[in-house]
């Protein structure tokens, strides 16, 4: 969203972040343009030129993706509860919405051939300088690496945030990292909690349709052009320490939703997987990261 101007970039991201607060909440293009600070017709035009989706389209897809998410993780979740946790009026409402969008009912989509078609995605797109994929997927069960989950209730976190859209593009996410450390510094909090979270799963979205924020948590921030902020409310989540490359990384994110979720009693809560760094984010480059993976969880 970077070459759009920033004022634009602040409200688009202003208006994103009115929606995604609360799926079930109607998004009518009047009163979210409002939020954005541009009158309708100026909003509509803006917001589809830089999302490339018009506002509706963009609501409807988030609420069927968080359905596919809820499918593929709160399996216990009824169809009904998933409809109603995405945003849907009504499990007829929602039915209505997947056909049309999938061209089958929810309760006969195969969700995991859509999972194995979108997973070759990002191994592709995330490879190493000599070509080869960064990721390697343990099986479900397994857990060559010895990782363990911690339970942590976090406290309300407000966060100062550059967003990027299109996150697997190579060096993008810490370009961002870079221009939200110098505002940082300039303001003497640069050395405070860093937050990385990305708001779609891409073997359900896609990975050109991601969202990825880079994020430092402050104790209060306005809005200053591509510098956005969100208020995060209290959450409990299990936590996974990692020391090491991302494909370290991605075997934990991989392990927390496959092995340690279905075992665990939780269900995924509506909010973001969190990469909460230890120290700076690439202090170490972009070969070696030390972070917690931080899945936001509620009882079943």
């Amino acid at each position: 969203m970077s070459t759009y101007p920033s004022d634009h970039v602040e409200r688009v991201n202003r208006a994103i972040d009115h929606i995604v607060r609360d799926l079930a909440r109607p998004a009518r293009l009047e009163d979210v343009a409002k939020v954005a600070g541009f009158s309708p017709f100026h909003f509509h035009r803006i917001f589809k030129s830089t999302l490339g989706e018009t506002l509706n389209q963009f609501c409807m897809r988030l609420r069927l993706e968080r359905a596919l998410y809820l499918m593929s993780h709160a399996p216990a979740r009824s169809l009904t509860e998933v409809a109603l946790h995405s945003g849907f009026s009504s499990s007829s409402d929602f039915s209505r919405s997947f056909r049309r969008q999938y061209g089958v009912a929810p309760s006969t989509f195969e969700l995991e051939r859509f999972r194995r078609d979108r997973h070759h995605e990002l191994p592709h797109a995330m490879r190493t300088k000599d070509g080869e994929s960064v990721f390697a997927t343990p099986l479900p069960g397994e857990n060559p690496d010895g990782f363990v989950a911690h339970i942590r209730d976090l406290p309300a976190r407000t966060v100062a945030y550059i967003r990027v859209l299109e996150p697997y593009r190579q060096g993008i996410v810490q370009a961002a990292y870079e221009r939200l450390l110098r505002w940082a510094l300039a303001r003497g909090v640069a050395d405070g909690k860093w937050l990385g979270y990305s708001w779609d799963e891409p073997e359900v979205v896609g990975i050109a349709a991601c969202r990825y924020d880079i994020a430092l948590v402050v104790d209060d921030v306005a809005l200053d052009g591509e510098i956005g902020r969100f208020d995060f409310p209290p959450m409990r989540v299990a936590e996974v320490d990692v020391d090491g490359d991302l494909a370290l990384e991605s075997r934990a994110i991989d392990w927390l939703y496959a092995t340690w979720l279905p075992q665990s009693g939780y269900m995924p809560d509506e909010q973001p997987m969190f990469e909460a760094w230890h120290g700076r984010p690439y202090a170490h480059g972009s070969e070696h990261f030390a972070l917690a993976c931080q899945l936001a969880v509620t009882r079943m």
